[in-house]
């Protein structure tokens, strides 16, 4: 025959699974919470994270996977940029290990809303949408 847990026993076991639980949920946000290493936009899409760096009317998104550089040789894309009513769209080229660069200038003022869609060379296709702020 087995024993009753007392209530104290019970809600120590309770406020144990609990506390457990949000040491493990928020030990993954932290992890995938990245900062920005150019000055950039962060954004997270499909375990990757992509930053958006203005450099004077040059746009570049940086990719990584968890800190590490993800390839961008083999990819491409197009960058679609709404400022206001205003519409512009460039196509996106990479121009280094982890970097795709936009083909033209764009104007990523305050305000501004971007979504950059990306075909890898493995044909994986994502979309990253970037807040300007």
């Amino acid at each position: 025959m087995k024993k009753a847990m007392t209530p104290i026993a019970t809600m120590a076991l309770k406020m144990g699974m609990a506390l457990a639980l949000a040491m493990t949920v928020s030990g993954g946000v932290l992890a995938h919470n990245a900062k920005p290493k150019h000055g950039g936009i962060m954004r997270e899409v499909n375990e990757l994270q992509f930053e958006l760096v203005n450099n004077g009317g040059a746009a570049k998104i940086y990719v990584e996977d968890h800190g590490k550089i993800h390839s961008t040789v083999g990819a491409s894309g197009k960058l679609t940029v709404l400022n206001g009513t205003k519409k512009t769209e460039v196509a996106l080229q990479p121009t280094g290990e982890n970097v795709l660069e936009a083909g033209g200038e764009v104007q990523l003022t305050a305000g501004a809303k971007v979504v950059a869609s990306i075909t890898f060379a493995d044909k994986k296709t994502v979309s990253v949408r970037f807040a300007v702020k």
